[in-house]
């Protein structure tokens, strides 16, 4: 049985929008602030279901505030758009780190489809 993954650090590059998190795994991740706030894990963004998924738009230069931990199995980002109601869990972040290269495109794709842009 594998464990879930645990984070062995956490750095928010706020110059290049970035959070890095390395995982006990040996990955690490460079997650732009952009996809994380685009992915939120909040109802606000992911509704209460996959068909109420909301398209974020106009977030090229969010930056992160604050990174606050919640218990010892996430930590809050307090977007500098107001945005602070999702909770990163472990599993969250690695595997929107894992996925990234797969929902990034379906990500702009879904924007230029709906004449949107990042802003």
């Amino acid at each position: 049985m594998t464990s879930d993954p645990r984070p062995t650090g956490i750095t928010l590059h706020k110059a290049s929008h970035v959070l890095e998190v390395a995982f006990d795994s040996g990955e690490t991740f460079r997650l732009p602030l952009e996809y994380l706030r685009v992915e939120s894990p909040s109802a606000e963004v992911q509704g209460h279901g996959p068909s109420q998924k909301k398209l974020v738009s106009g977030k090229r230069n969010v930056g992160v505030d604050a990174i606050e931990p919640v218990g010892n199995y996430a930590v809050l980002l307090r977007f500098d758009d107001g945005h602070a109601s999702g909770i990163y869990s472990w599993n969250v972040l690695h595997r929107l780190g894992r996925e990234f290269e797969e929902r990034w495109p379906k990500y702009l794709t879904a924007l230029e489809t709906a004449g949107l842009d990042r802003g």
